[in-house]
């Protein structure tokens, strides 16, 4: 168990050997949690709502593709907006 010391600024040093077992490098986000009268610092990333989303939809089989070239690529996006066109009408 290693002891920190709060700070002027109520900042804390996390020892080295810490952020080397928890894989913490510089600019990494913790998330601070309180329960009663224990603070726990979590490793979280955070990524963008909408890359979130889309990773959400990837999961759940909402992807096109791989297509074999860009004309492939192309037909496809024509197909999906005559479809989105006709929901539309």
């Amino acid at each position: 168990m290693a002891l920190v010391k709060i700070k002027e600024k109520y900042q804390v040093t996390l020892p080295a050997a810490l952020r080397q077992k928890a894989g913490l490098e510089v600019g990494d986000l913790l998330e601070a949690k309180v329960e009663g009268k224990k603070i726990t610092l979590t490793p979280k990333s955070v990524l963008d709502r909408e890359l979130a989303q889309a990773l959400k939809e990837i999961e759940q089989g909402k992807t096109f593709g791989p297509f074999n070239s860009a004309k492939d690529l192309i037909r496809s996006l024509n197909r999906e907006a005559k479809k989105l066109k006709k929901q539309v009408s």
